[in-house]
């Protein structure tokens, strides 16, 4: 028996399919790289955007064109919004809610009648997430999110928060990283909850984690700028924790964000910002941005323009805003035409690249440990480079004829930037 995995979406669904991966091979069924040569297929869906919709769909269909032998597993934010209407259109077998994803493999085992050979489940092998190619872990630790941001379907389709123990993600932390994990991001729908419905608070699991666990890097997911405690700053003393952060604001227009339902004004952020800074060595920052949110502005555009020119982020993450059924903001008036979201999307695309060129400038120079993720390609110029990141998520070309560094931590001078700017170009240091 065999399984093919995929996800769209967030952070929080790739750590969903890493655990489904692991519990799959706990009960004997092993992964299949390829769709065609898998028995069962599982897709991870996603709805933040219309765009994300479709190409939900679009996946489950591919996948059962492309081998309609396999049984076809469905679950993540897609199939929980309409699960009746996505199985009966998509002719899936069985669709399993984000309440009870946690439960995936133990459900699909009972619906399905799945074959258990515990033989395999007790050899020795690899990790499923090395055999996918990955050497970085993303770690569900919390579910579901209090916050009813206008736009956001997402908490409408993963319910309220549900936090994990810390034990359990200690336990598991150190499980991948005695695998050969070299990195774990810690990931939630609403990461700065964690811990409101038990008693214990984002703080307290990262000093566990960074206590209890060896592993040698970790970094936070996308956090809400309102959730950062008092004492948040301090916790990047240690060096294990990255210094890179994931600051959704999505408007730099104060009117804006108040019909958003945001709870963080841009002076409040700017602020934020230039105290993390100040705090935190090499500290970069991104950022998500929506744009032609409904009765947007030409002023309230030109006031998310100036705010993404103070923040100077390191990357922008830029979505048009796209209307979501049973979200406050779908139904309200003046939505924004297609052209000019377009034009102001392409505004801030090339504000964006200015400024993700100017931080990876001001990194020239300095040296850094890398871990080294990407595959060995082939440069324009015929030189061999493998591909990782900074702690602070800069992305690294560095030429090297080594066959095999993936996985590796490596020391590398970085040189200029890449021609195509999204990159450092690297040299052994």
């Amino acid at each position: 028996m065999r399984v093919h995995l995929q996800a769209l979406g967030c952070r929080l669904n790739e750590a969903e399919l890493e655990t489904w991966a692991r519990d799959f091979r706990a009960r004997g069924i092993e992964l299949a790289q390829d769709l065609e040569d898998a028995d069962l297929v599982v897709v991870n869906t996603c709805a933040v955007t219309q765009e994300s919709a479709r190409k939900s769909r679009n996946l489950v269909r591919r996948a059962h064109r492309r081998n309609p032998r396999a049984r076809l597993i469905m679950s993540g934010c897609y199939a929980a919004l309409s699960p009746e209407q996505a199985a009966a259109e998509l002719g899936v077998d069985l669709v399993v809610g984000n309440h009870e994803k946690d439960r995936l493999v133990e459900i699909a085992q009972r619906e399905l009648a799945l074959p258990v050979m515990p033989q395999l489940a007790t050899e020795p092998g690899e990790s499923p997430l090395l055999a996918r190619g990955r050497q970085r872990a993303f770690i569900k630790v919390q579910d579901g999110c209090r916050y009813r941001c206008s736009y956001c379907v997402v908490t409408l389709a993963r319910g309220e928060e549900r936090s994990r123990p810390v034990a359990g993600i200690v336990d598991e932390i150190n499980r991948l990283h005695a695998e050969g994990v070299q990195e774990v991001v810690l990931a939630g729908v609403h990461l700065g909850g964690y811990g409101s419905d038990s008693g214990g608070s984002l703080t307290e699991l990262v000093r566990s984690v960074l206590r209890d666990t060896g592993v040698p890097r970790v970094r936070l997911g996308s956090l809400e700028p309102w959730d950062l405690p008092e004492a948040f700053w301090t916790l990047f003393e240690n060096p294990r924790l990255m210094p890179h952060l994931h600051l959704p604001m999505q408007s730099g227009a104060d009117s804006v964000l108040r019909r958003m339902s945001r709870r963080c004004r841009s002076g409040e952020f700017l602020a934020l910002l230039a105290e993390g800074r100040r705090q935190v060595p090499d500290l970069v920052v991104s950022t998500d941005i929506i744009v032609g949110f409904p009765g947007e502005t030409e002023d309230e555009w030109r006031q998310t323009l100036d705010f993404v020119s103070q923040a100077r982020f390191g990357h922008v993450h830029i979505f048009a805003f796209s209307p979501r059924e049973g979200t406050k903001a779908a139904a309200l008036p003046q939505p924004v035409a297609r052209e000019i979201k377009r034009e102001r999307s392409q505004q801030l695309h090339e504000l964006s690249a200015r400024h993700r060129r100017e931080t990876l400038q001001a990194f020239a120079g300095r040296t850094f440990e890398i871990l080294i993720e990407g595959r060995r390609e082939t440069g324009p110029d015929g030189r061999v480079f493998w591909s990782g990141y900074t702690p602070n998520f800069l992305r690294v070309r560095l030429p090297s004829e080594a066959p095999d560094l993936a996985g590796r931590i490596v020391t590398a001078r970085m040189e200029q930037v890449s021609d195509d700017g999204e990159a450092l170009l690297a040299s052994p240091a």
